[in-house]
């Protein structure tokens, strides 16, 4: 008598439910632009803020929504006024961290790296010290609080200075001061057009100094030159968006961004650097649209660069202001570019091979989360 062979299950469709069951990596997501509509209603009222448009959550989500779709970096930026508005003391900071962590762990977040700008936090007397250790405990709470629901995810820090201010240095010590808490990185952020990255030599010479990685907000807005700057002058270890490396990318005549390979694309010297040396590219679909920085996801190089084997991530940005989440993000670049599990599987091990963790670490949750997840998934073991 023959044992029957278990029922052959099939993998189960890329849908945004089954994408939420995924382990997910992200690498760029700004804190205050992922707060809840009804905590910036909380927070506003306890801090006696009365400038919000309105005190109706749902309403203020859509207004988020819709002034950042301007097509324009700069006034997407303005959106800022009111999340940063009231994360002004220690209790708001915690709070807003703990909700990130919750947030992106529900969305099957394995690991994460939020950035924030101390130096926007200073209005009520806090210290760039207590701005970034309240921040950390609101993290460390939420972390622990999602172990505790079963779905664990590991957080770090990036702490980020302002391109258009005079601060970088200050900010890059700040990092460095805090790396063994729970800071794992810094980035510059902010308008691009006018205040370029090498604006901050000092910084970035101080954290290679002090061997401490960092990002650079480039190529978003203001083009190529930008992550030539990022790159060759600053030695940035990734490219906060970089999105537009793809006008150093010449495709074949006719080429579809839906195609499935693009053979024959000639890469310039700026595309053949960060290719050849593995620059991560922190790509962020909804955002970029959002920003002006690409028309339409139909026009996003997202596909190309992805078939052309650059380090392709897929990031949020601002979670609020995109309306989106990670698995929102990847149901998107599923719909668009008709990705499979095991495309998703490789944006998440690029996205972990790029983090600001050692090595081991990294290594532990590629081996021991993200491809068994995968792999489970895949099987139809995950419900």
């Amino acid at each position: 008598m023959t044992t029957p062979s278990p029922p052959v299950t099939s993998p189960p469709a890329v849908t945004i439910e089954a994408l939420r069951r995924a382990p997910k990596v992200l690498l760029h997501d700004h804190l205050d632009g992922g707060l809840r509509p009804s905590t910036i209603i909380d927070l506003a009222r306890e801090s006696g803020y009365d400038e919000l448009p309105t005190d109706d959550p749902e309403r203020l989500r859509r207004w988020f929504v819709d002034n950042a779709n301007a097509g324009s970096l700069v006034r997407y930026l303005r959106t800022f006024g009111h999340t940063v508005a009231v994360m002004q003391t220690e209790a708001a900071l915690r709070r807003v961290a703990y909700e990130c962590v919750e947030d992106l762990a529900a969305d099957g977040v394995v690991y994460a790296e939020v950035r924030f700008a101390p130096e926007l936090h200073l209005e009520q007397g806090l210290s760039l010290d207590d701005v970034v250790a309240a921040v950390l405990a609101g993290f460390a709470d939420g972390q622990r609080a999602a172990a505790a629901a079963g779905r664990p995810i590991v957080v770090g820090c990036l702490v980020t200075a302002m391109r258009h201010a005079a601060r970088s240095t200050e900010i890059a010590e700040l990092a460095v001061r805090f790396r063994r808490d729970g800071v794992v990185g810094f980035d510059i952020a902010g308008a691009e057009a006018g205040n370029p990255p090498t604006r901050h030599l000092d910084a970035f010479d101080y954290l290679r100094a002090q061997c401490m990685r960092y990002t650079i907000h480039a190529g978003e807005a203001f083009g190529l030159p930008s992550i030539k700057e990022a790159i060759g002058y600053c030695g940035a270890d990734r490219l906060g968006h970089g999105v537009r490396v793809i006008d150093d990318v010449a495709l074949p005549s006719g080429a579809d961004p839906a195609d499935a390979s693009f053979a024959g694309a000639t890469l310039g010297d700026v595309a053949n650097y960060v290719r050849d040396k593995r620059i991560p590219l922190e790509l962020c679909p909804s955002s970029n649209v959002q920003t002006g920085a690409v028309p339409d996801l139909a026009s996003h190089p997202f596909n190309i660069l992805a078939r052309l084997r650059f380090r392709v991530t897929v990031n949020t940005d601002n979670r609020l202001m995109g309306d989106t989440t990670m698995s929102c993000e990847c149901a998107l670049l599923a719909d668009r570019f008709g990705y499979d599990w095991a495309d998703f599987e490789r944006f998440a091990v690029n996205a972990m091979k790029s983090a600001f963790i050692p090595f081991d670490e990294r290594m532990t949750l590629i081996d021991e989360v993200i491809k068994p997840g995968y792999a489970e998934l895949v099987a139809g073991l995950i419900d």
